[in-house]
């Protein structure tokens, strides 16, 4: 994955909390230490997140997405 954003921290998907049109995804990036990303229901189901995949988030000004690997 090529992306412009500088800040990309590897982790382990942790928690996911479905809303009705949003989810709330939290990384762990290191032990103890967890972001969390607010991305549309239909964004977790496309990048098949789950608790344990692996993912990177991508911080960008004050946003945070969430990226996997192809």
């Amino acid at each position: 994955m090529k992306l412009s954003a500088r800040n990309q921290l590897s982790g382990t998907v942790v928690a996911i909390e479905k809303g009705a049109v949003n989810g709330i995804v939290a990384i762990e990036v290191a032990p103890g230490l967890v972001i969390t990303s607010s991305i549309t229901n239909t964004s977790i189901e496309e990048l098949g997140l789950t608790e344990g995949s692996e993912a990177v988030a991508v911080i960008k000004a004050s946003s945070v997405m969430v990226g996997v690997e192809n």
